[in-house]
C-alpha cells in the first residue's frame, strides 16, 4: 500500500484540525494533556460532539453509519486527535462489540444496538476475563444454562474496565463442557440492571477505580441476546480481540507522547546540559522513535487488511507487543527525565479542582500514576506472552 499522503489527505487533514480547533472542548483537552482523570460526562460529551459532526464510528461501514474514510483518513483522524489531547473514545461498544454485531449478529440486533451505541443510550463494558481465566481466556467458568426462552447465568469476571458505569456487557460464558474448552462458549448480551448482577470497584494504585469485579447470580438472559450460534462464542471473542488489540496499541497517541517527551528531553537539564545529550537516554530516545514508525507501518497495514473485510492475526498481535512496549518506554523515559519529582504521588492532584500547589514541573504531575497504570498494558487484552504464541501458530504452524 502507498503511505504517502495525497494532496486529499493533506485537505483532510487540515478539514480534522480546524473541527479540532472549533469542537473540542478546552476544559477535556487540558484534562487529556495534564493526566487527569476523566469523569463519565466527559467521555460522554466527546463521544456525542464526534457522533453529531458523523466522525465517531469511522470504521463502520457506511450503511450502519459509518464514515467510509480511507485507511490514511483514519490514520490521520487518530494521529490529530492525540495531537490535540483529545479523549480517547471508549472502545467496548463502538470499536470491540459493534463489529462482531456486524459480522455476526442478526439484523435485528444491528438495528437495535447499533445506533444506541452511537447516540451514548447504552455504555458497554467487556465481560471475558475471570479469576484463573485471563490470557488463558478458554478456561473460564462463567456459565449459561437454558431454560426455555431464558438463559440462567452465573459466575464472576473480573477487571471490567469502566463497568461501574455500563448500561450493558458483552460476555462470555460457558454453554457446553464437551469436547475442546473453546468449543463450549457462547457470545451473550446482558443487561447490567438484570436483577442478580453485583459490581465491585477494584482500586488502583493511581486511587482511580478503573476496573471491577461483577458477580452474576441467577441472572436470566434472553435468549435473543445469543450473539451467533451457540458454542460459536470462541470465533467471535478472536475476532473481537484483533480490534481490541489494534486499539490497545495506541499508535496515535504514542506518537504524540513522543513528541512531548522529546520536548521534554532538550529542556531538562542534567549536570549542565540538556538530558537529551545524555548519551544512554539519547540511545534509548533515538531507538524508540525508529520502533514507533516501524509500527506505525504495520499499523497501517493491519487496518488496511480490517478495511477490505479481513481479520488479522499474527499482524494485530504484533502490533499489540510493540504498541504495549513503546508505550511502557515512552513512561519510564517520561518517569526518569522527572528525577526527584516523579517520586511523590498526590491522587488528589490529578482531579478536577484541584487546588494545591504543583510538585514539580506540570508535565511531571501524572508522570508516577501513568507509569505505574500503564504496566498492565502488556497483560490485558491477551498477555504480551500469548501474543507471540499466536504468532508462533499463525506464521510458524507450530
Amino acid at each position: 500500500m502507498n503511505l504517502d499522503f495525497t494532496p486529499e489527505d493533506e485537505a483532510f487533514r487540515e478539514e480534522v484540525r480546524t473541527f479540532l480547533k472549533e469542537k473540542l472542548p478546552k476544559r477535556l483537552s487540558d484534562k487529556v494533556r495534564t493526566g487527569q482523570h476523566l469523569t463519565k460526562a466527559d467521555m460522554e460529551e466527546w463521544h456525542a460532539i464526534l457522533n453529531e459532526r458523523g466522525w465517531l464510528a469511522n470504521h463502520w461501514p457506511v450503511e450502519w453509519g459509518g464514515t467510509g474514510w480511507s485507511v490514511m483518513q483514519r490514520f490521520i483522524f487518530e494521529t490529530e486527535t492525540a495531537i490535540f489531547h483529545a479523549p480517547r473514545i471508549v472502545p467496548f461498544g463502538l470499536s470491540m462489540l459493534a463489529p462482531v454485531l456486524i459480522k455476526y449478529g442478526t439484523e435485528e440486533q444491528c438495528r437495535h444496538y447499533l445506533p444506541r451505541i452511537l447516540d451514548g443510550t447504552d455504555w458497554w463494558c467487556q465481560g471475558y476475563s475471570e479469576p484463573g481465566a485471563g490470557s488463558d481466556l478458554a478456561s473460564l467458568k462463567t456459565q449459561a444454562v437454558r431454560e426455555g426462552d431464558h438463559y440462567i447465568v452465573n459466575g464472576q469476571k473480573t477487571w471490567t474496565t469502566l463497568g461501574q458505569h455500563a448500561d450493558w456487557i458483552f460476555c462470555l460464558v460457558r454453554t457446553s463442557s464437551e469436547g475442546k474448552r473453546q468449543e463450549g462458549i457462547s457470545f451473550l448480551l446482558i443487561d447490567m440492571k438484570s436483577p442478580g448482577i453485583e459490581v465491585r470497584p477494584i482500586k488502583l494504585l493511581d486511587g482511580d477505580y478503573e476496573v471491577n469485579e461483577v458477580f452474576f447470580t441467577d441472572v436470566k438472559v434472553p435468549v435473543t441476546n445469543l450473539v451467533g450460534e451457540e458454542n460459536q462464542g470462541w470465533t467471535y471473542a478472536k475476532y473481537l480481540l484483533t480490534y481490541e488489540r489494534t486499539n490497545i496499541a495506541g499508535v496515535g497517541a504514542s506518537m504524540e507522547l513522543l513528541d512531548r517527551l522529546k520536548d521534554v528531553a532538550r529542556t531538562t537539564m542534567r549536570g549542565g546540559k540538556p538530558l537529551a545529550e545524555d548519551p544512554f537516554y539519547a540511545a534509548r530516545l533515538a531507538k524508540l522513535e525508529i520502533d514507533l514508525e516501524n509500527m506505525k507501518t504495520t499499523n497501517l497495514r493491519v487496518l488496511d487488511a480490517a478495511g477490505a473485510g479481513h481479520a488479522p492475526v499474527a499482524e494485530s498481535s504484533m502490533l499489540k507487543i510493540r504498541g504495549t512496549e513503546i508505550r511502557q518506554e515512552i513512561n519510564d523515559l517520561m518517569r526518569r527525565a522527572a528525577g526527584r519529582y516523579a517520586q511523590p504521588f498526590v491522587a488528589e492532584a490529578l482531579e478536577e479542582g484541584f487546588n494545591g500547589e504543583p510538585v514539580g514541573p506540570e508535565w511531571a504531575n501524572p508522570v508516577a500514576s501513568q507509569y505505574f497504570n500503564n504496566r498492565k498494558l502488556s497483560i490485558f487484552g491477551g498477555s504480551n506472552e500469548v501474543q507471540r504464541e499466536i504468532i508462533t501458530k499463525a506464521v510458524l504452524g507450530l
